[in-house]
């Protein structure tokens, strides 16, 4: 049995935190419920010390995570459905939050609610916290009288595009340390060993070998002109970040990106999997299909596949469907395409567009395992031939030594 912590609400109103002792969080829920509290939230006890985990709560940021933002729906979306006023629960978490800038923000949001605004026009004050998504979202669930609902599909959305996110970035842990290892130690040899060996053949009177000369060449080159390598590189990359802040420059960006061998068809499969649950959850939401395409521009990333949009909400309007102008636009792969015209002619759309995302985020993560497979051998590899050449050179300067008559 694990230790899970909790927050849970008494019948009363009060919050109350502690730790259970349950075999998985569905079990401390019931033993929560069955003690008459209503679980909040209830996740793995976190392991260190208590000095660590105070001074991390201390700690005032001025960004709200993707993890905080789900957690912030899923408990509203638990406190609406327990039947408490929005006013109320939007007060407890103002409790409950530990990031003291999203505090405030949730505590202007509660004053702008109390002042007689509705949800959507309060969280849309805070673009950055609250994406466009979201805010429409809850507007539509308003207006419907089902923001319980609303916040569910919200809480599952947030969660489905954490999970591949923290897959993403757990993938790329191992080749990042790998590829810094293996650069720190190319350096310290070029910069600290290999310069070592002027002395030893000047000391011993004889000749260097050539691939010795080339790698002591490089090093003195490093070493005199470290600073001009660094500013080049800044310079560079200001530049690039100057011409991708631009709308011709990032458009051109992405659209080479697509073109590339593997790269490529991974990004468009990424933005198929985003495009199509975030169209299914707004379809579902009840969101018009015109203005739910309008919100999915905002979050597609790639600028060449965000530039199809336009075309693609124009054929709506004309009245050709959604099915045709996509096929037109390509940016879907072929199967995403027919089951799009399934969708569209069965009228289950939402369902289908939530579909096409389930399939394409497991094809994202399997492209993801080949992609990092070929990698992480492919790179030891060329560390292996940079350092085995160096360290093959240095042995062979120093057997030369051995071959001077005496």
């Amino acid at each position: 049995m694990a230790s899970y912590e909790y927050r849970a609400l008494t019948l009363d109103g009060r919050i109350v935190e502690g730790t259970l002792d349950g075999i998985d969080d569905r079990s401390v829920i019931n033993k929560l419920r069955d003690q008459g509290f209503l679980p909040i939230k209830v996740s793995a006890g976190r392991q260190g010390s208590v000095f660590s985990r105070s001074f991390s709560l201390q700690l005032t940021r001025k960004k709200v995570t993707g993890k905080e933002l789900l957690a912030f729906t899923q408990e509203l979306a638990t406190l609406v459905k327990a039947g408490l006023p929005l006013d109320r629960s939007l007060s407890i978490l103002t409790d409950l939050t530990v990031n003291a800038h999203f505090r405030e923000v949730i505590r202007d949001v509660l004053d702008e609610v109390r002042g007689g605004k509705s949800l959507a026009d309060s969280l849309a004050k805070h673009p950055r916290v609250f994406p466009k998504l979201y805010v429409n979202m809850v507007r539509a669930g308003e207006a419907g009288g089902v923001l319980q609902n609303i916040l569910e599909r919200l809480a599952e959305y947030l969660e489905s595009s954490q999970d591949l996110k923290n897959y993403f970035v757990s993938s790329l842990i191992y080749p990042a340390l790998l590829a810094l290892v293996g650069s720190a130690s190319i350096i310290v040899l070029i910069l600290f060993v290999i310069p070592q060996f002027t002395l030893i053949f000047e000391n011993a009177g004889a000749p260097m070998p050539l691939p010795m000369k080339i790698l002591l060449a490089f090093s003195d080159f490093l070493r005199g002109w470290w600073w001009f390598l660094l500013l080049g590189m800044g310079s560079l990359f200001v530049f690039t970040r100057q011409y991708l802040m631009t709308e011709p420059g990032r458009l051109n960006w992405d659209r080479r990106v697509l073109r590339l061998p593997v790269v490529g068809p991974l990004v468009r499969k990424m933005e198929v999997a985003r495009f199509s649950r975030t169209l299914g959850i707004l379809l579902r939401s009840s969101v018009p299909l015109l203005n739910a395409m309008t919100i999915v521009k905002e979050i597609v990333y790639n600028q060449a596949i965000a530039s199809t949009m336009d075309s693609i909400k124009s054929g709506i309007k004309k009245g050709e469907g959604i099915s045709a102008p996509i096929r037109e636009a390509n940016v879907f792969p072929p199967f995403a395409l027919h089951l799009v015209e399934v969708g569209e002619e069965t009228g289950s759309l939402d369902a289908m567009m939530l579909q096409i995302a389930d399939t394409y985020d497991k094809e994202v993560r399997n492209s993801l395992k080949q992609l990092i497979a070929f990698f992480e051998p492919a790179m030891i590899l060329i560390m292996g031939l940079i350092i085995g050449t160096m360290v093959v050179s240095m042995l062979t300067a120093i057997f030369s030594i051995n071959e001077v008559p005496l």
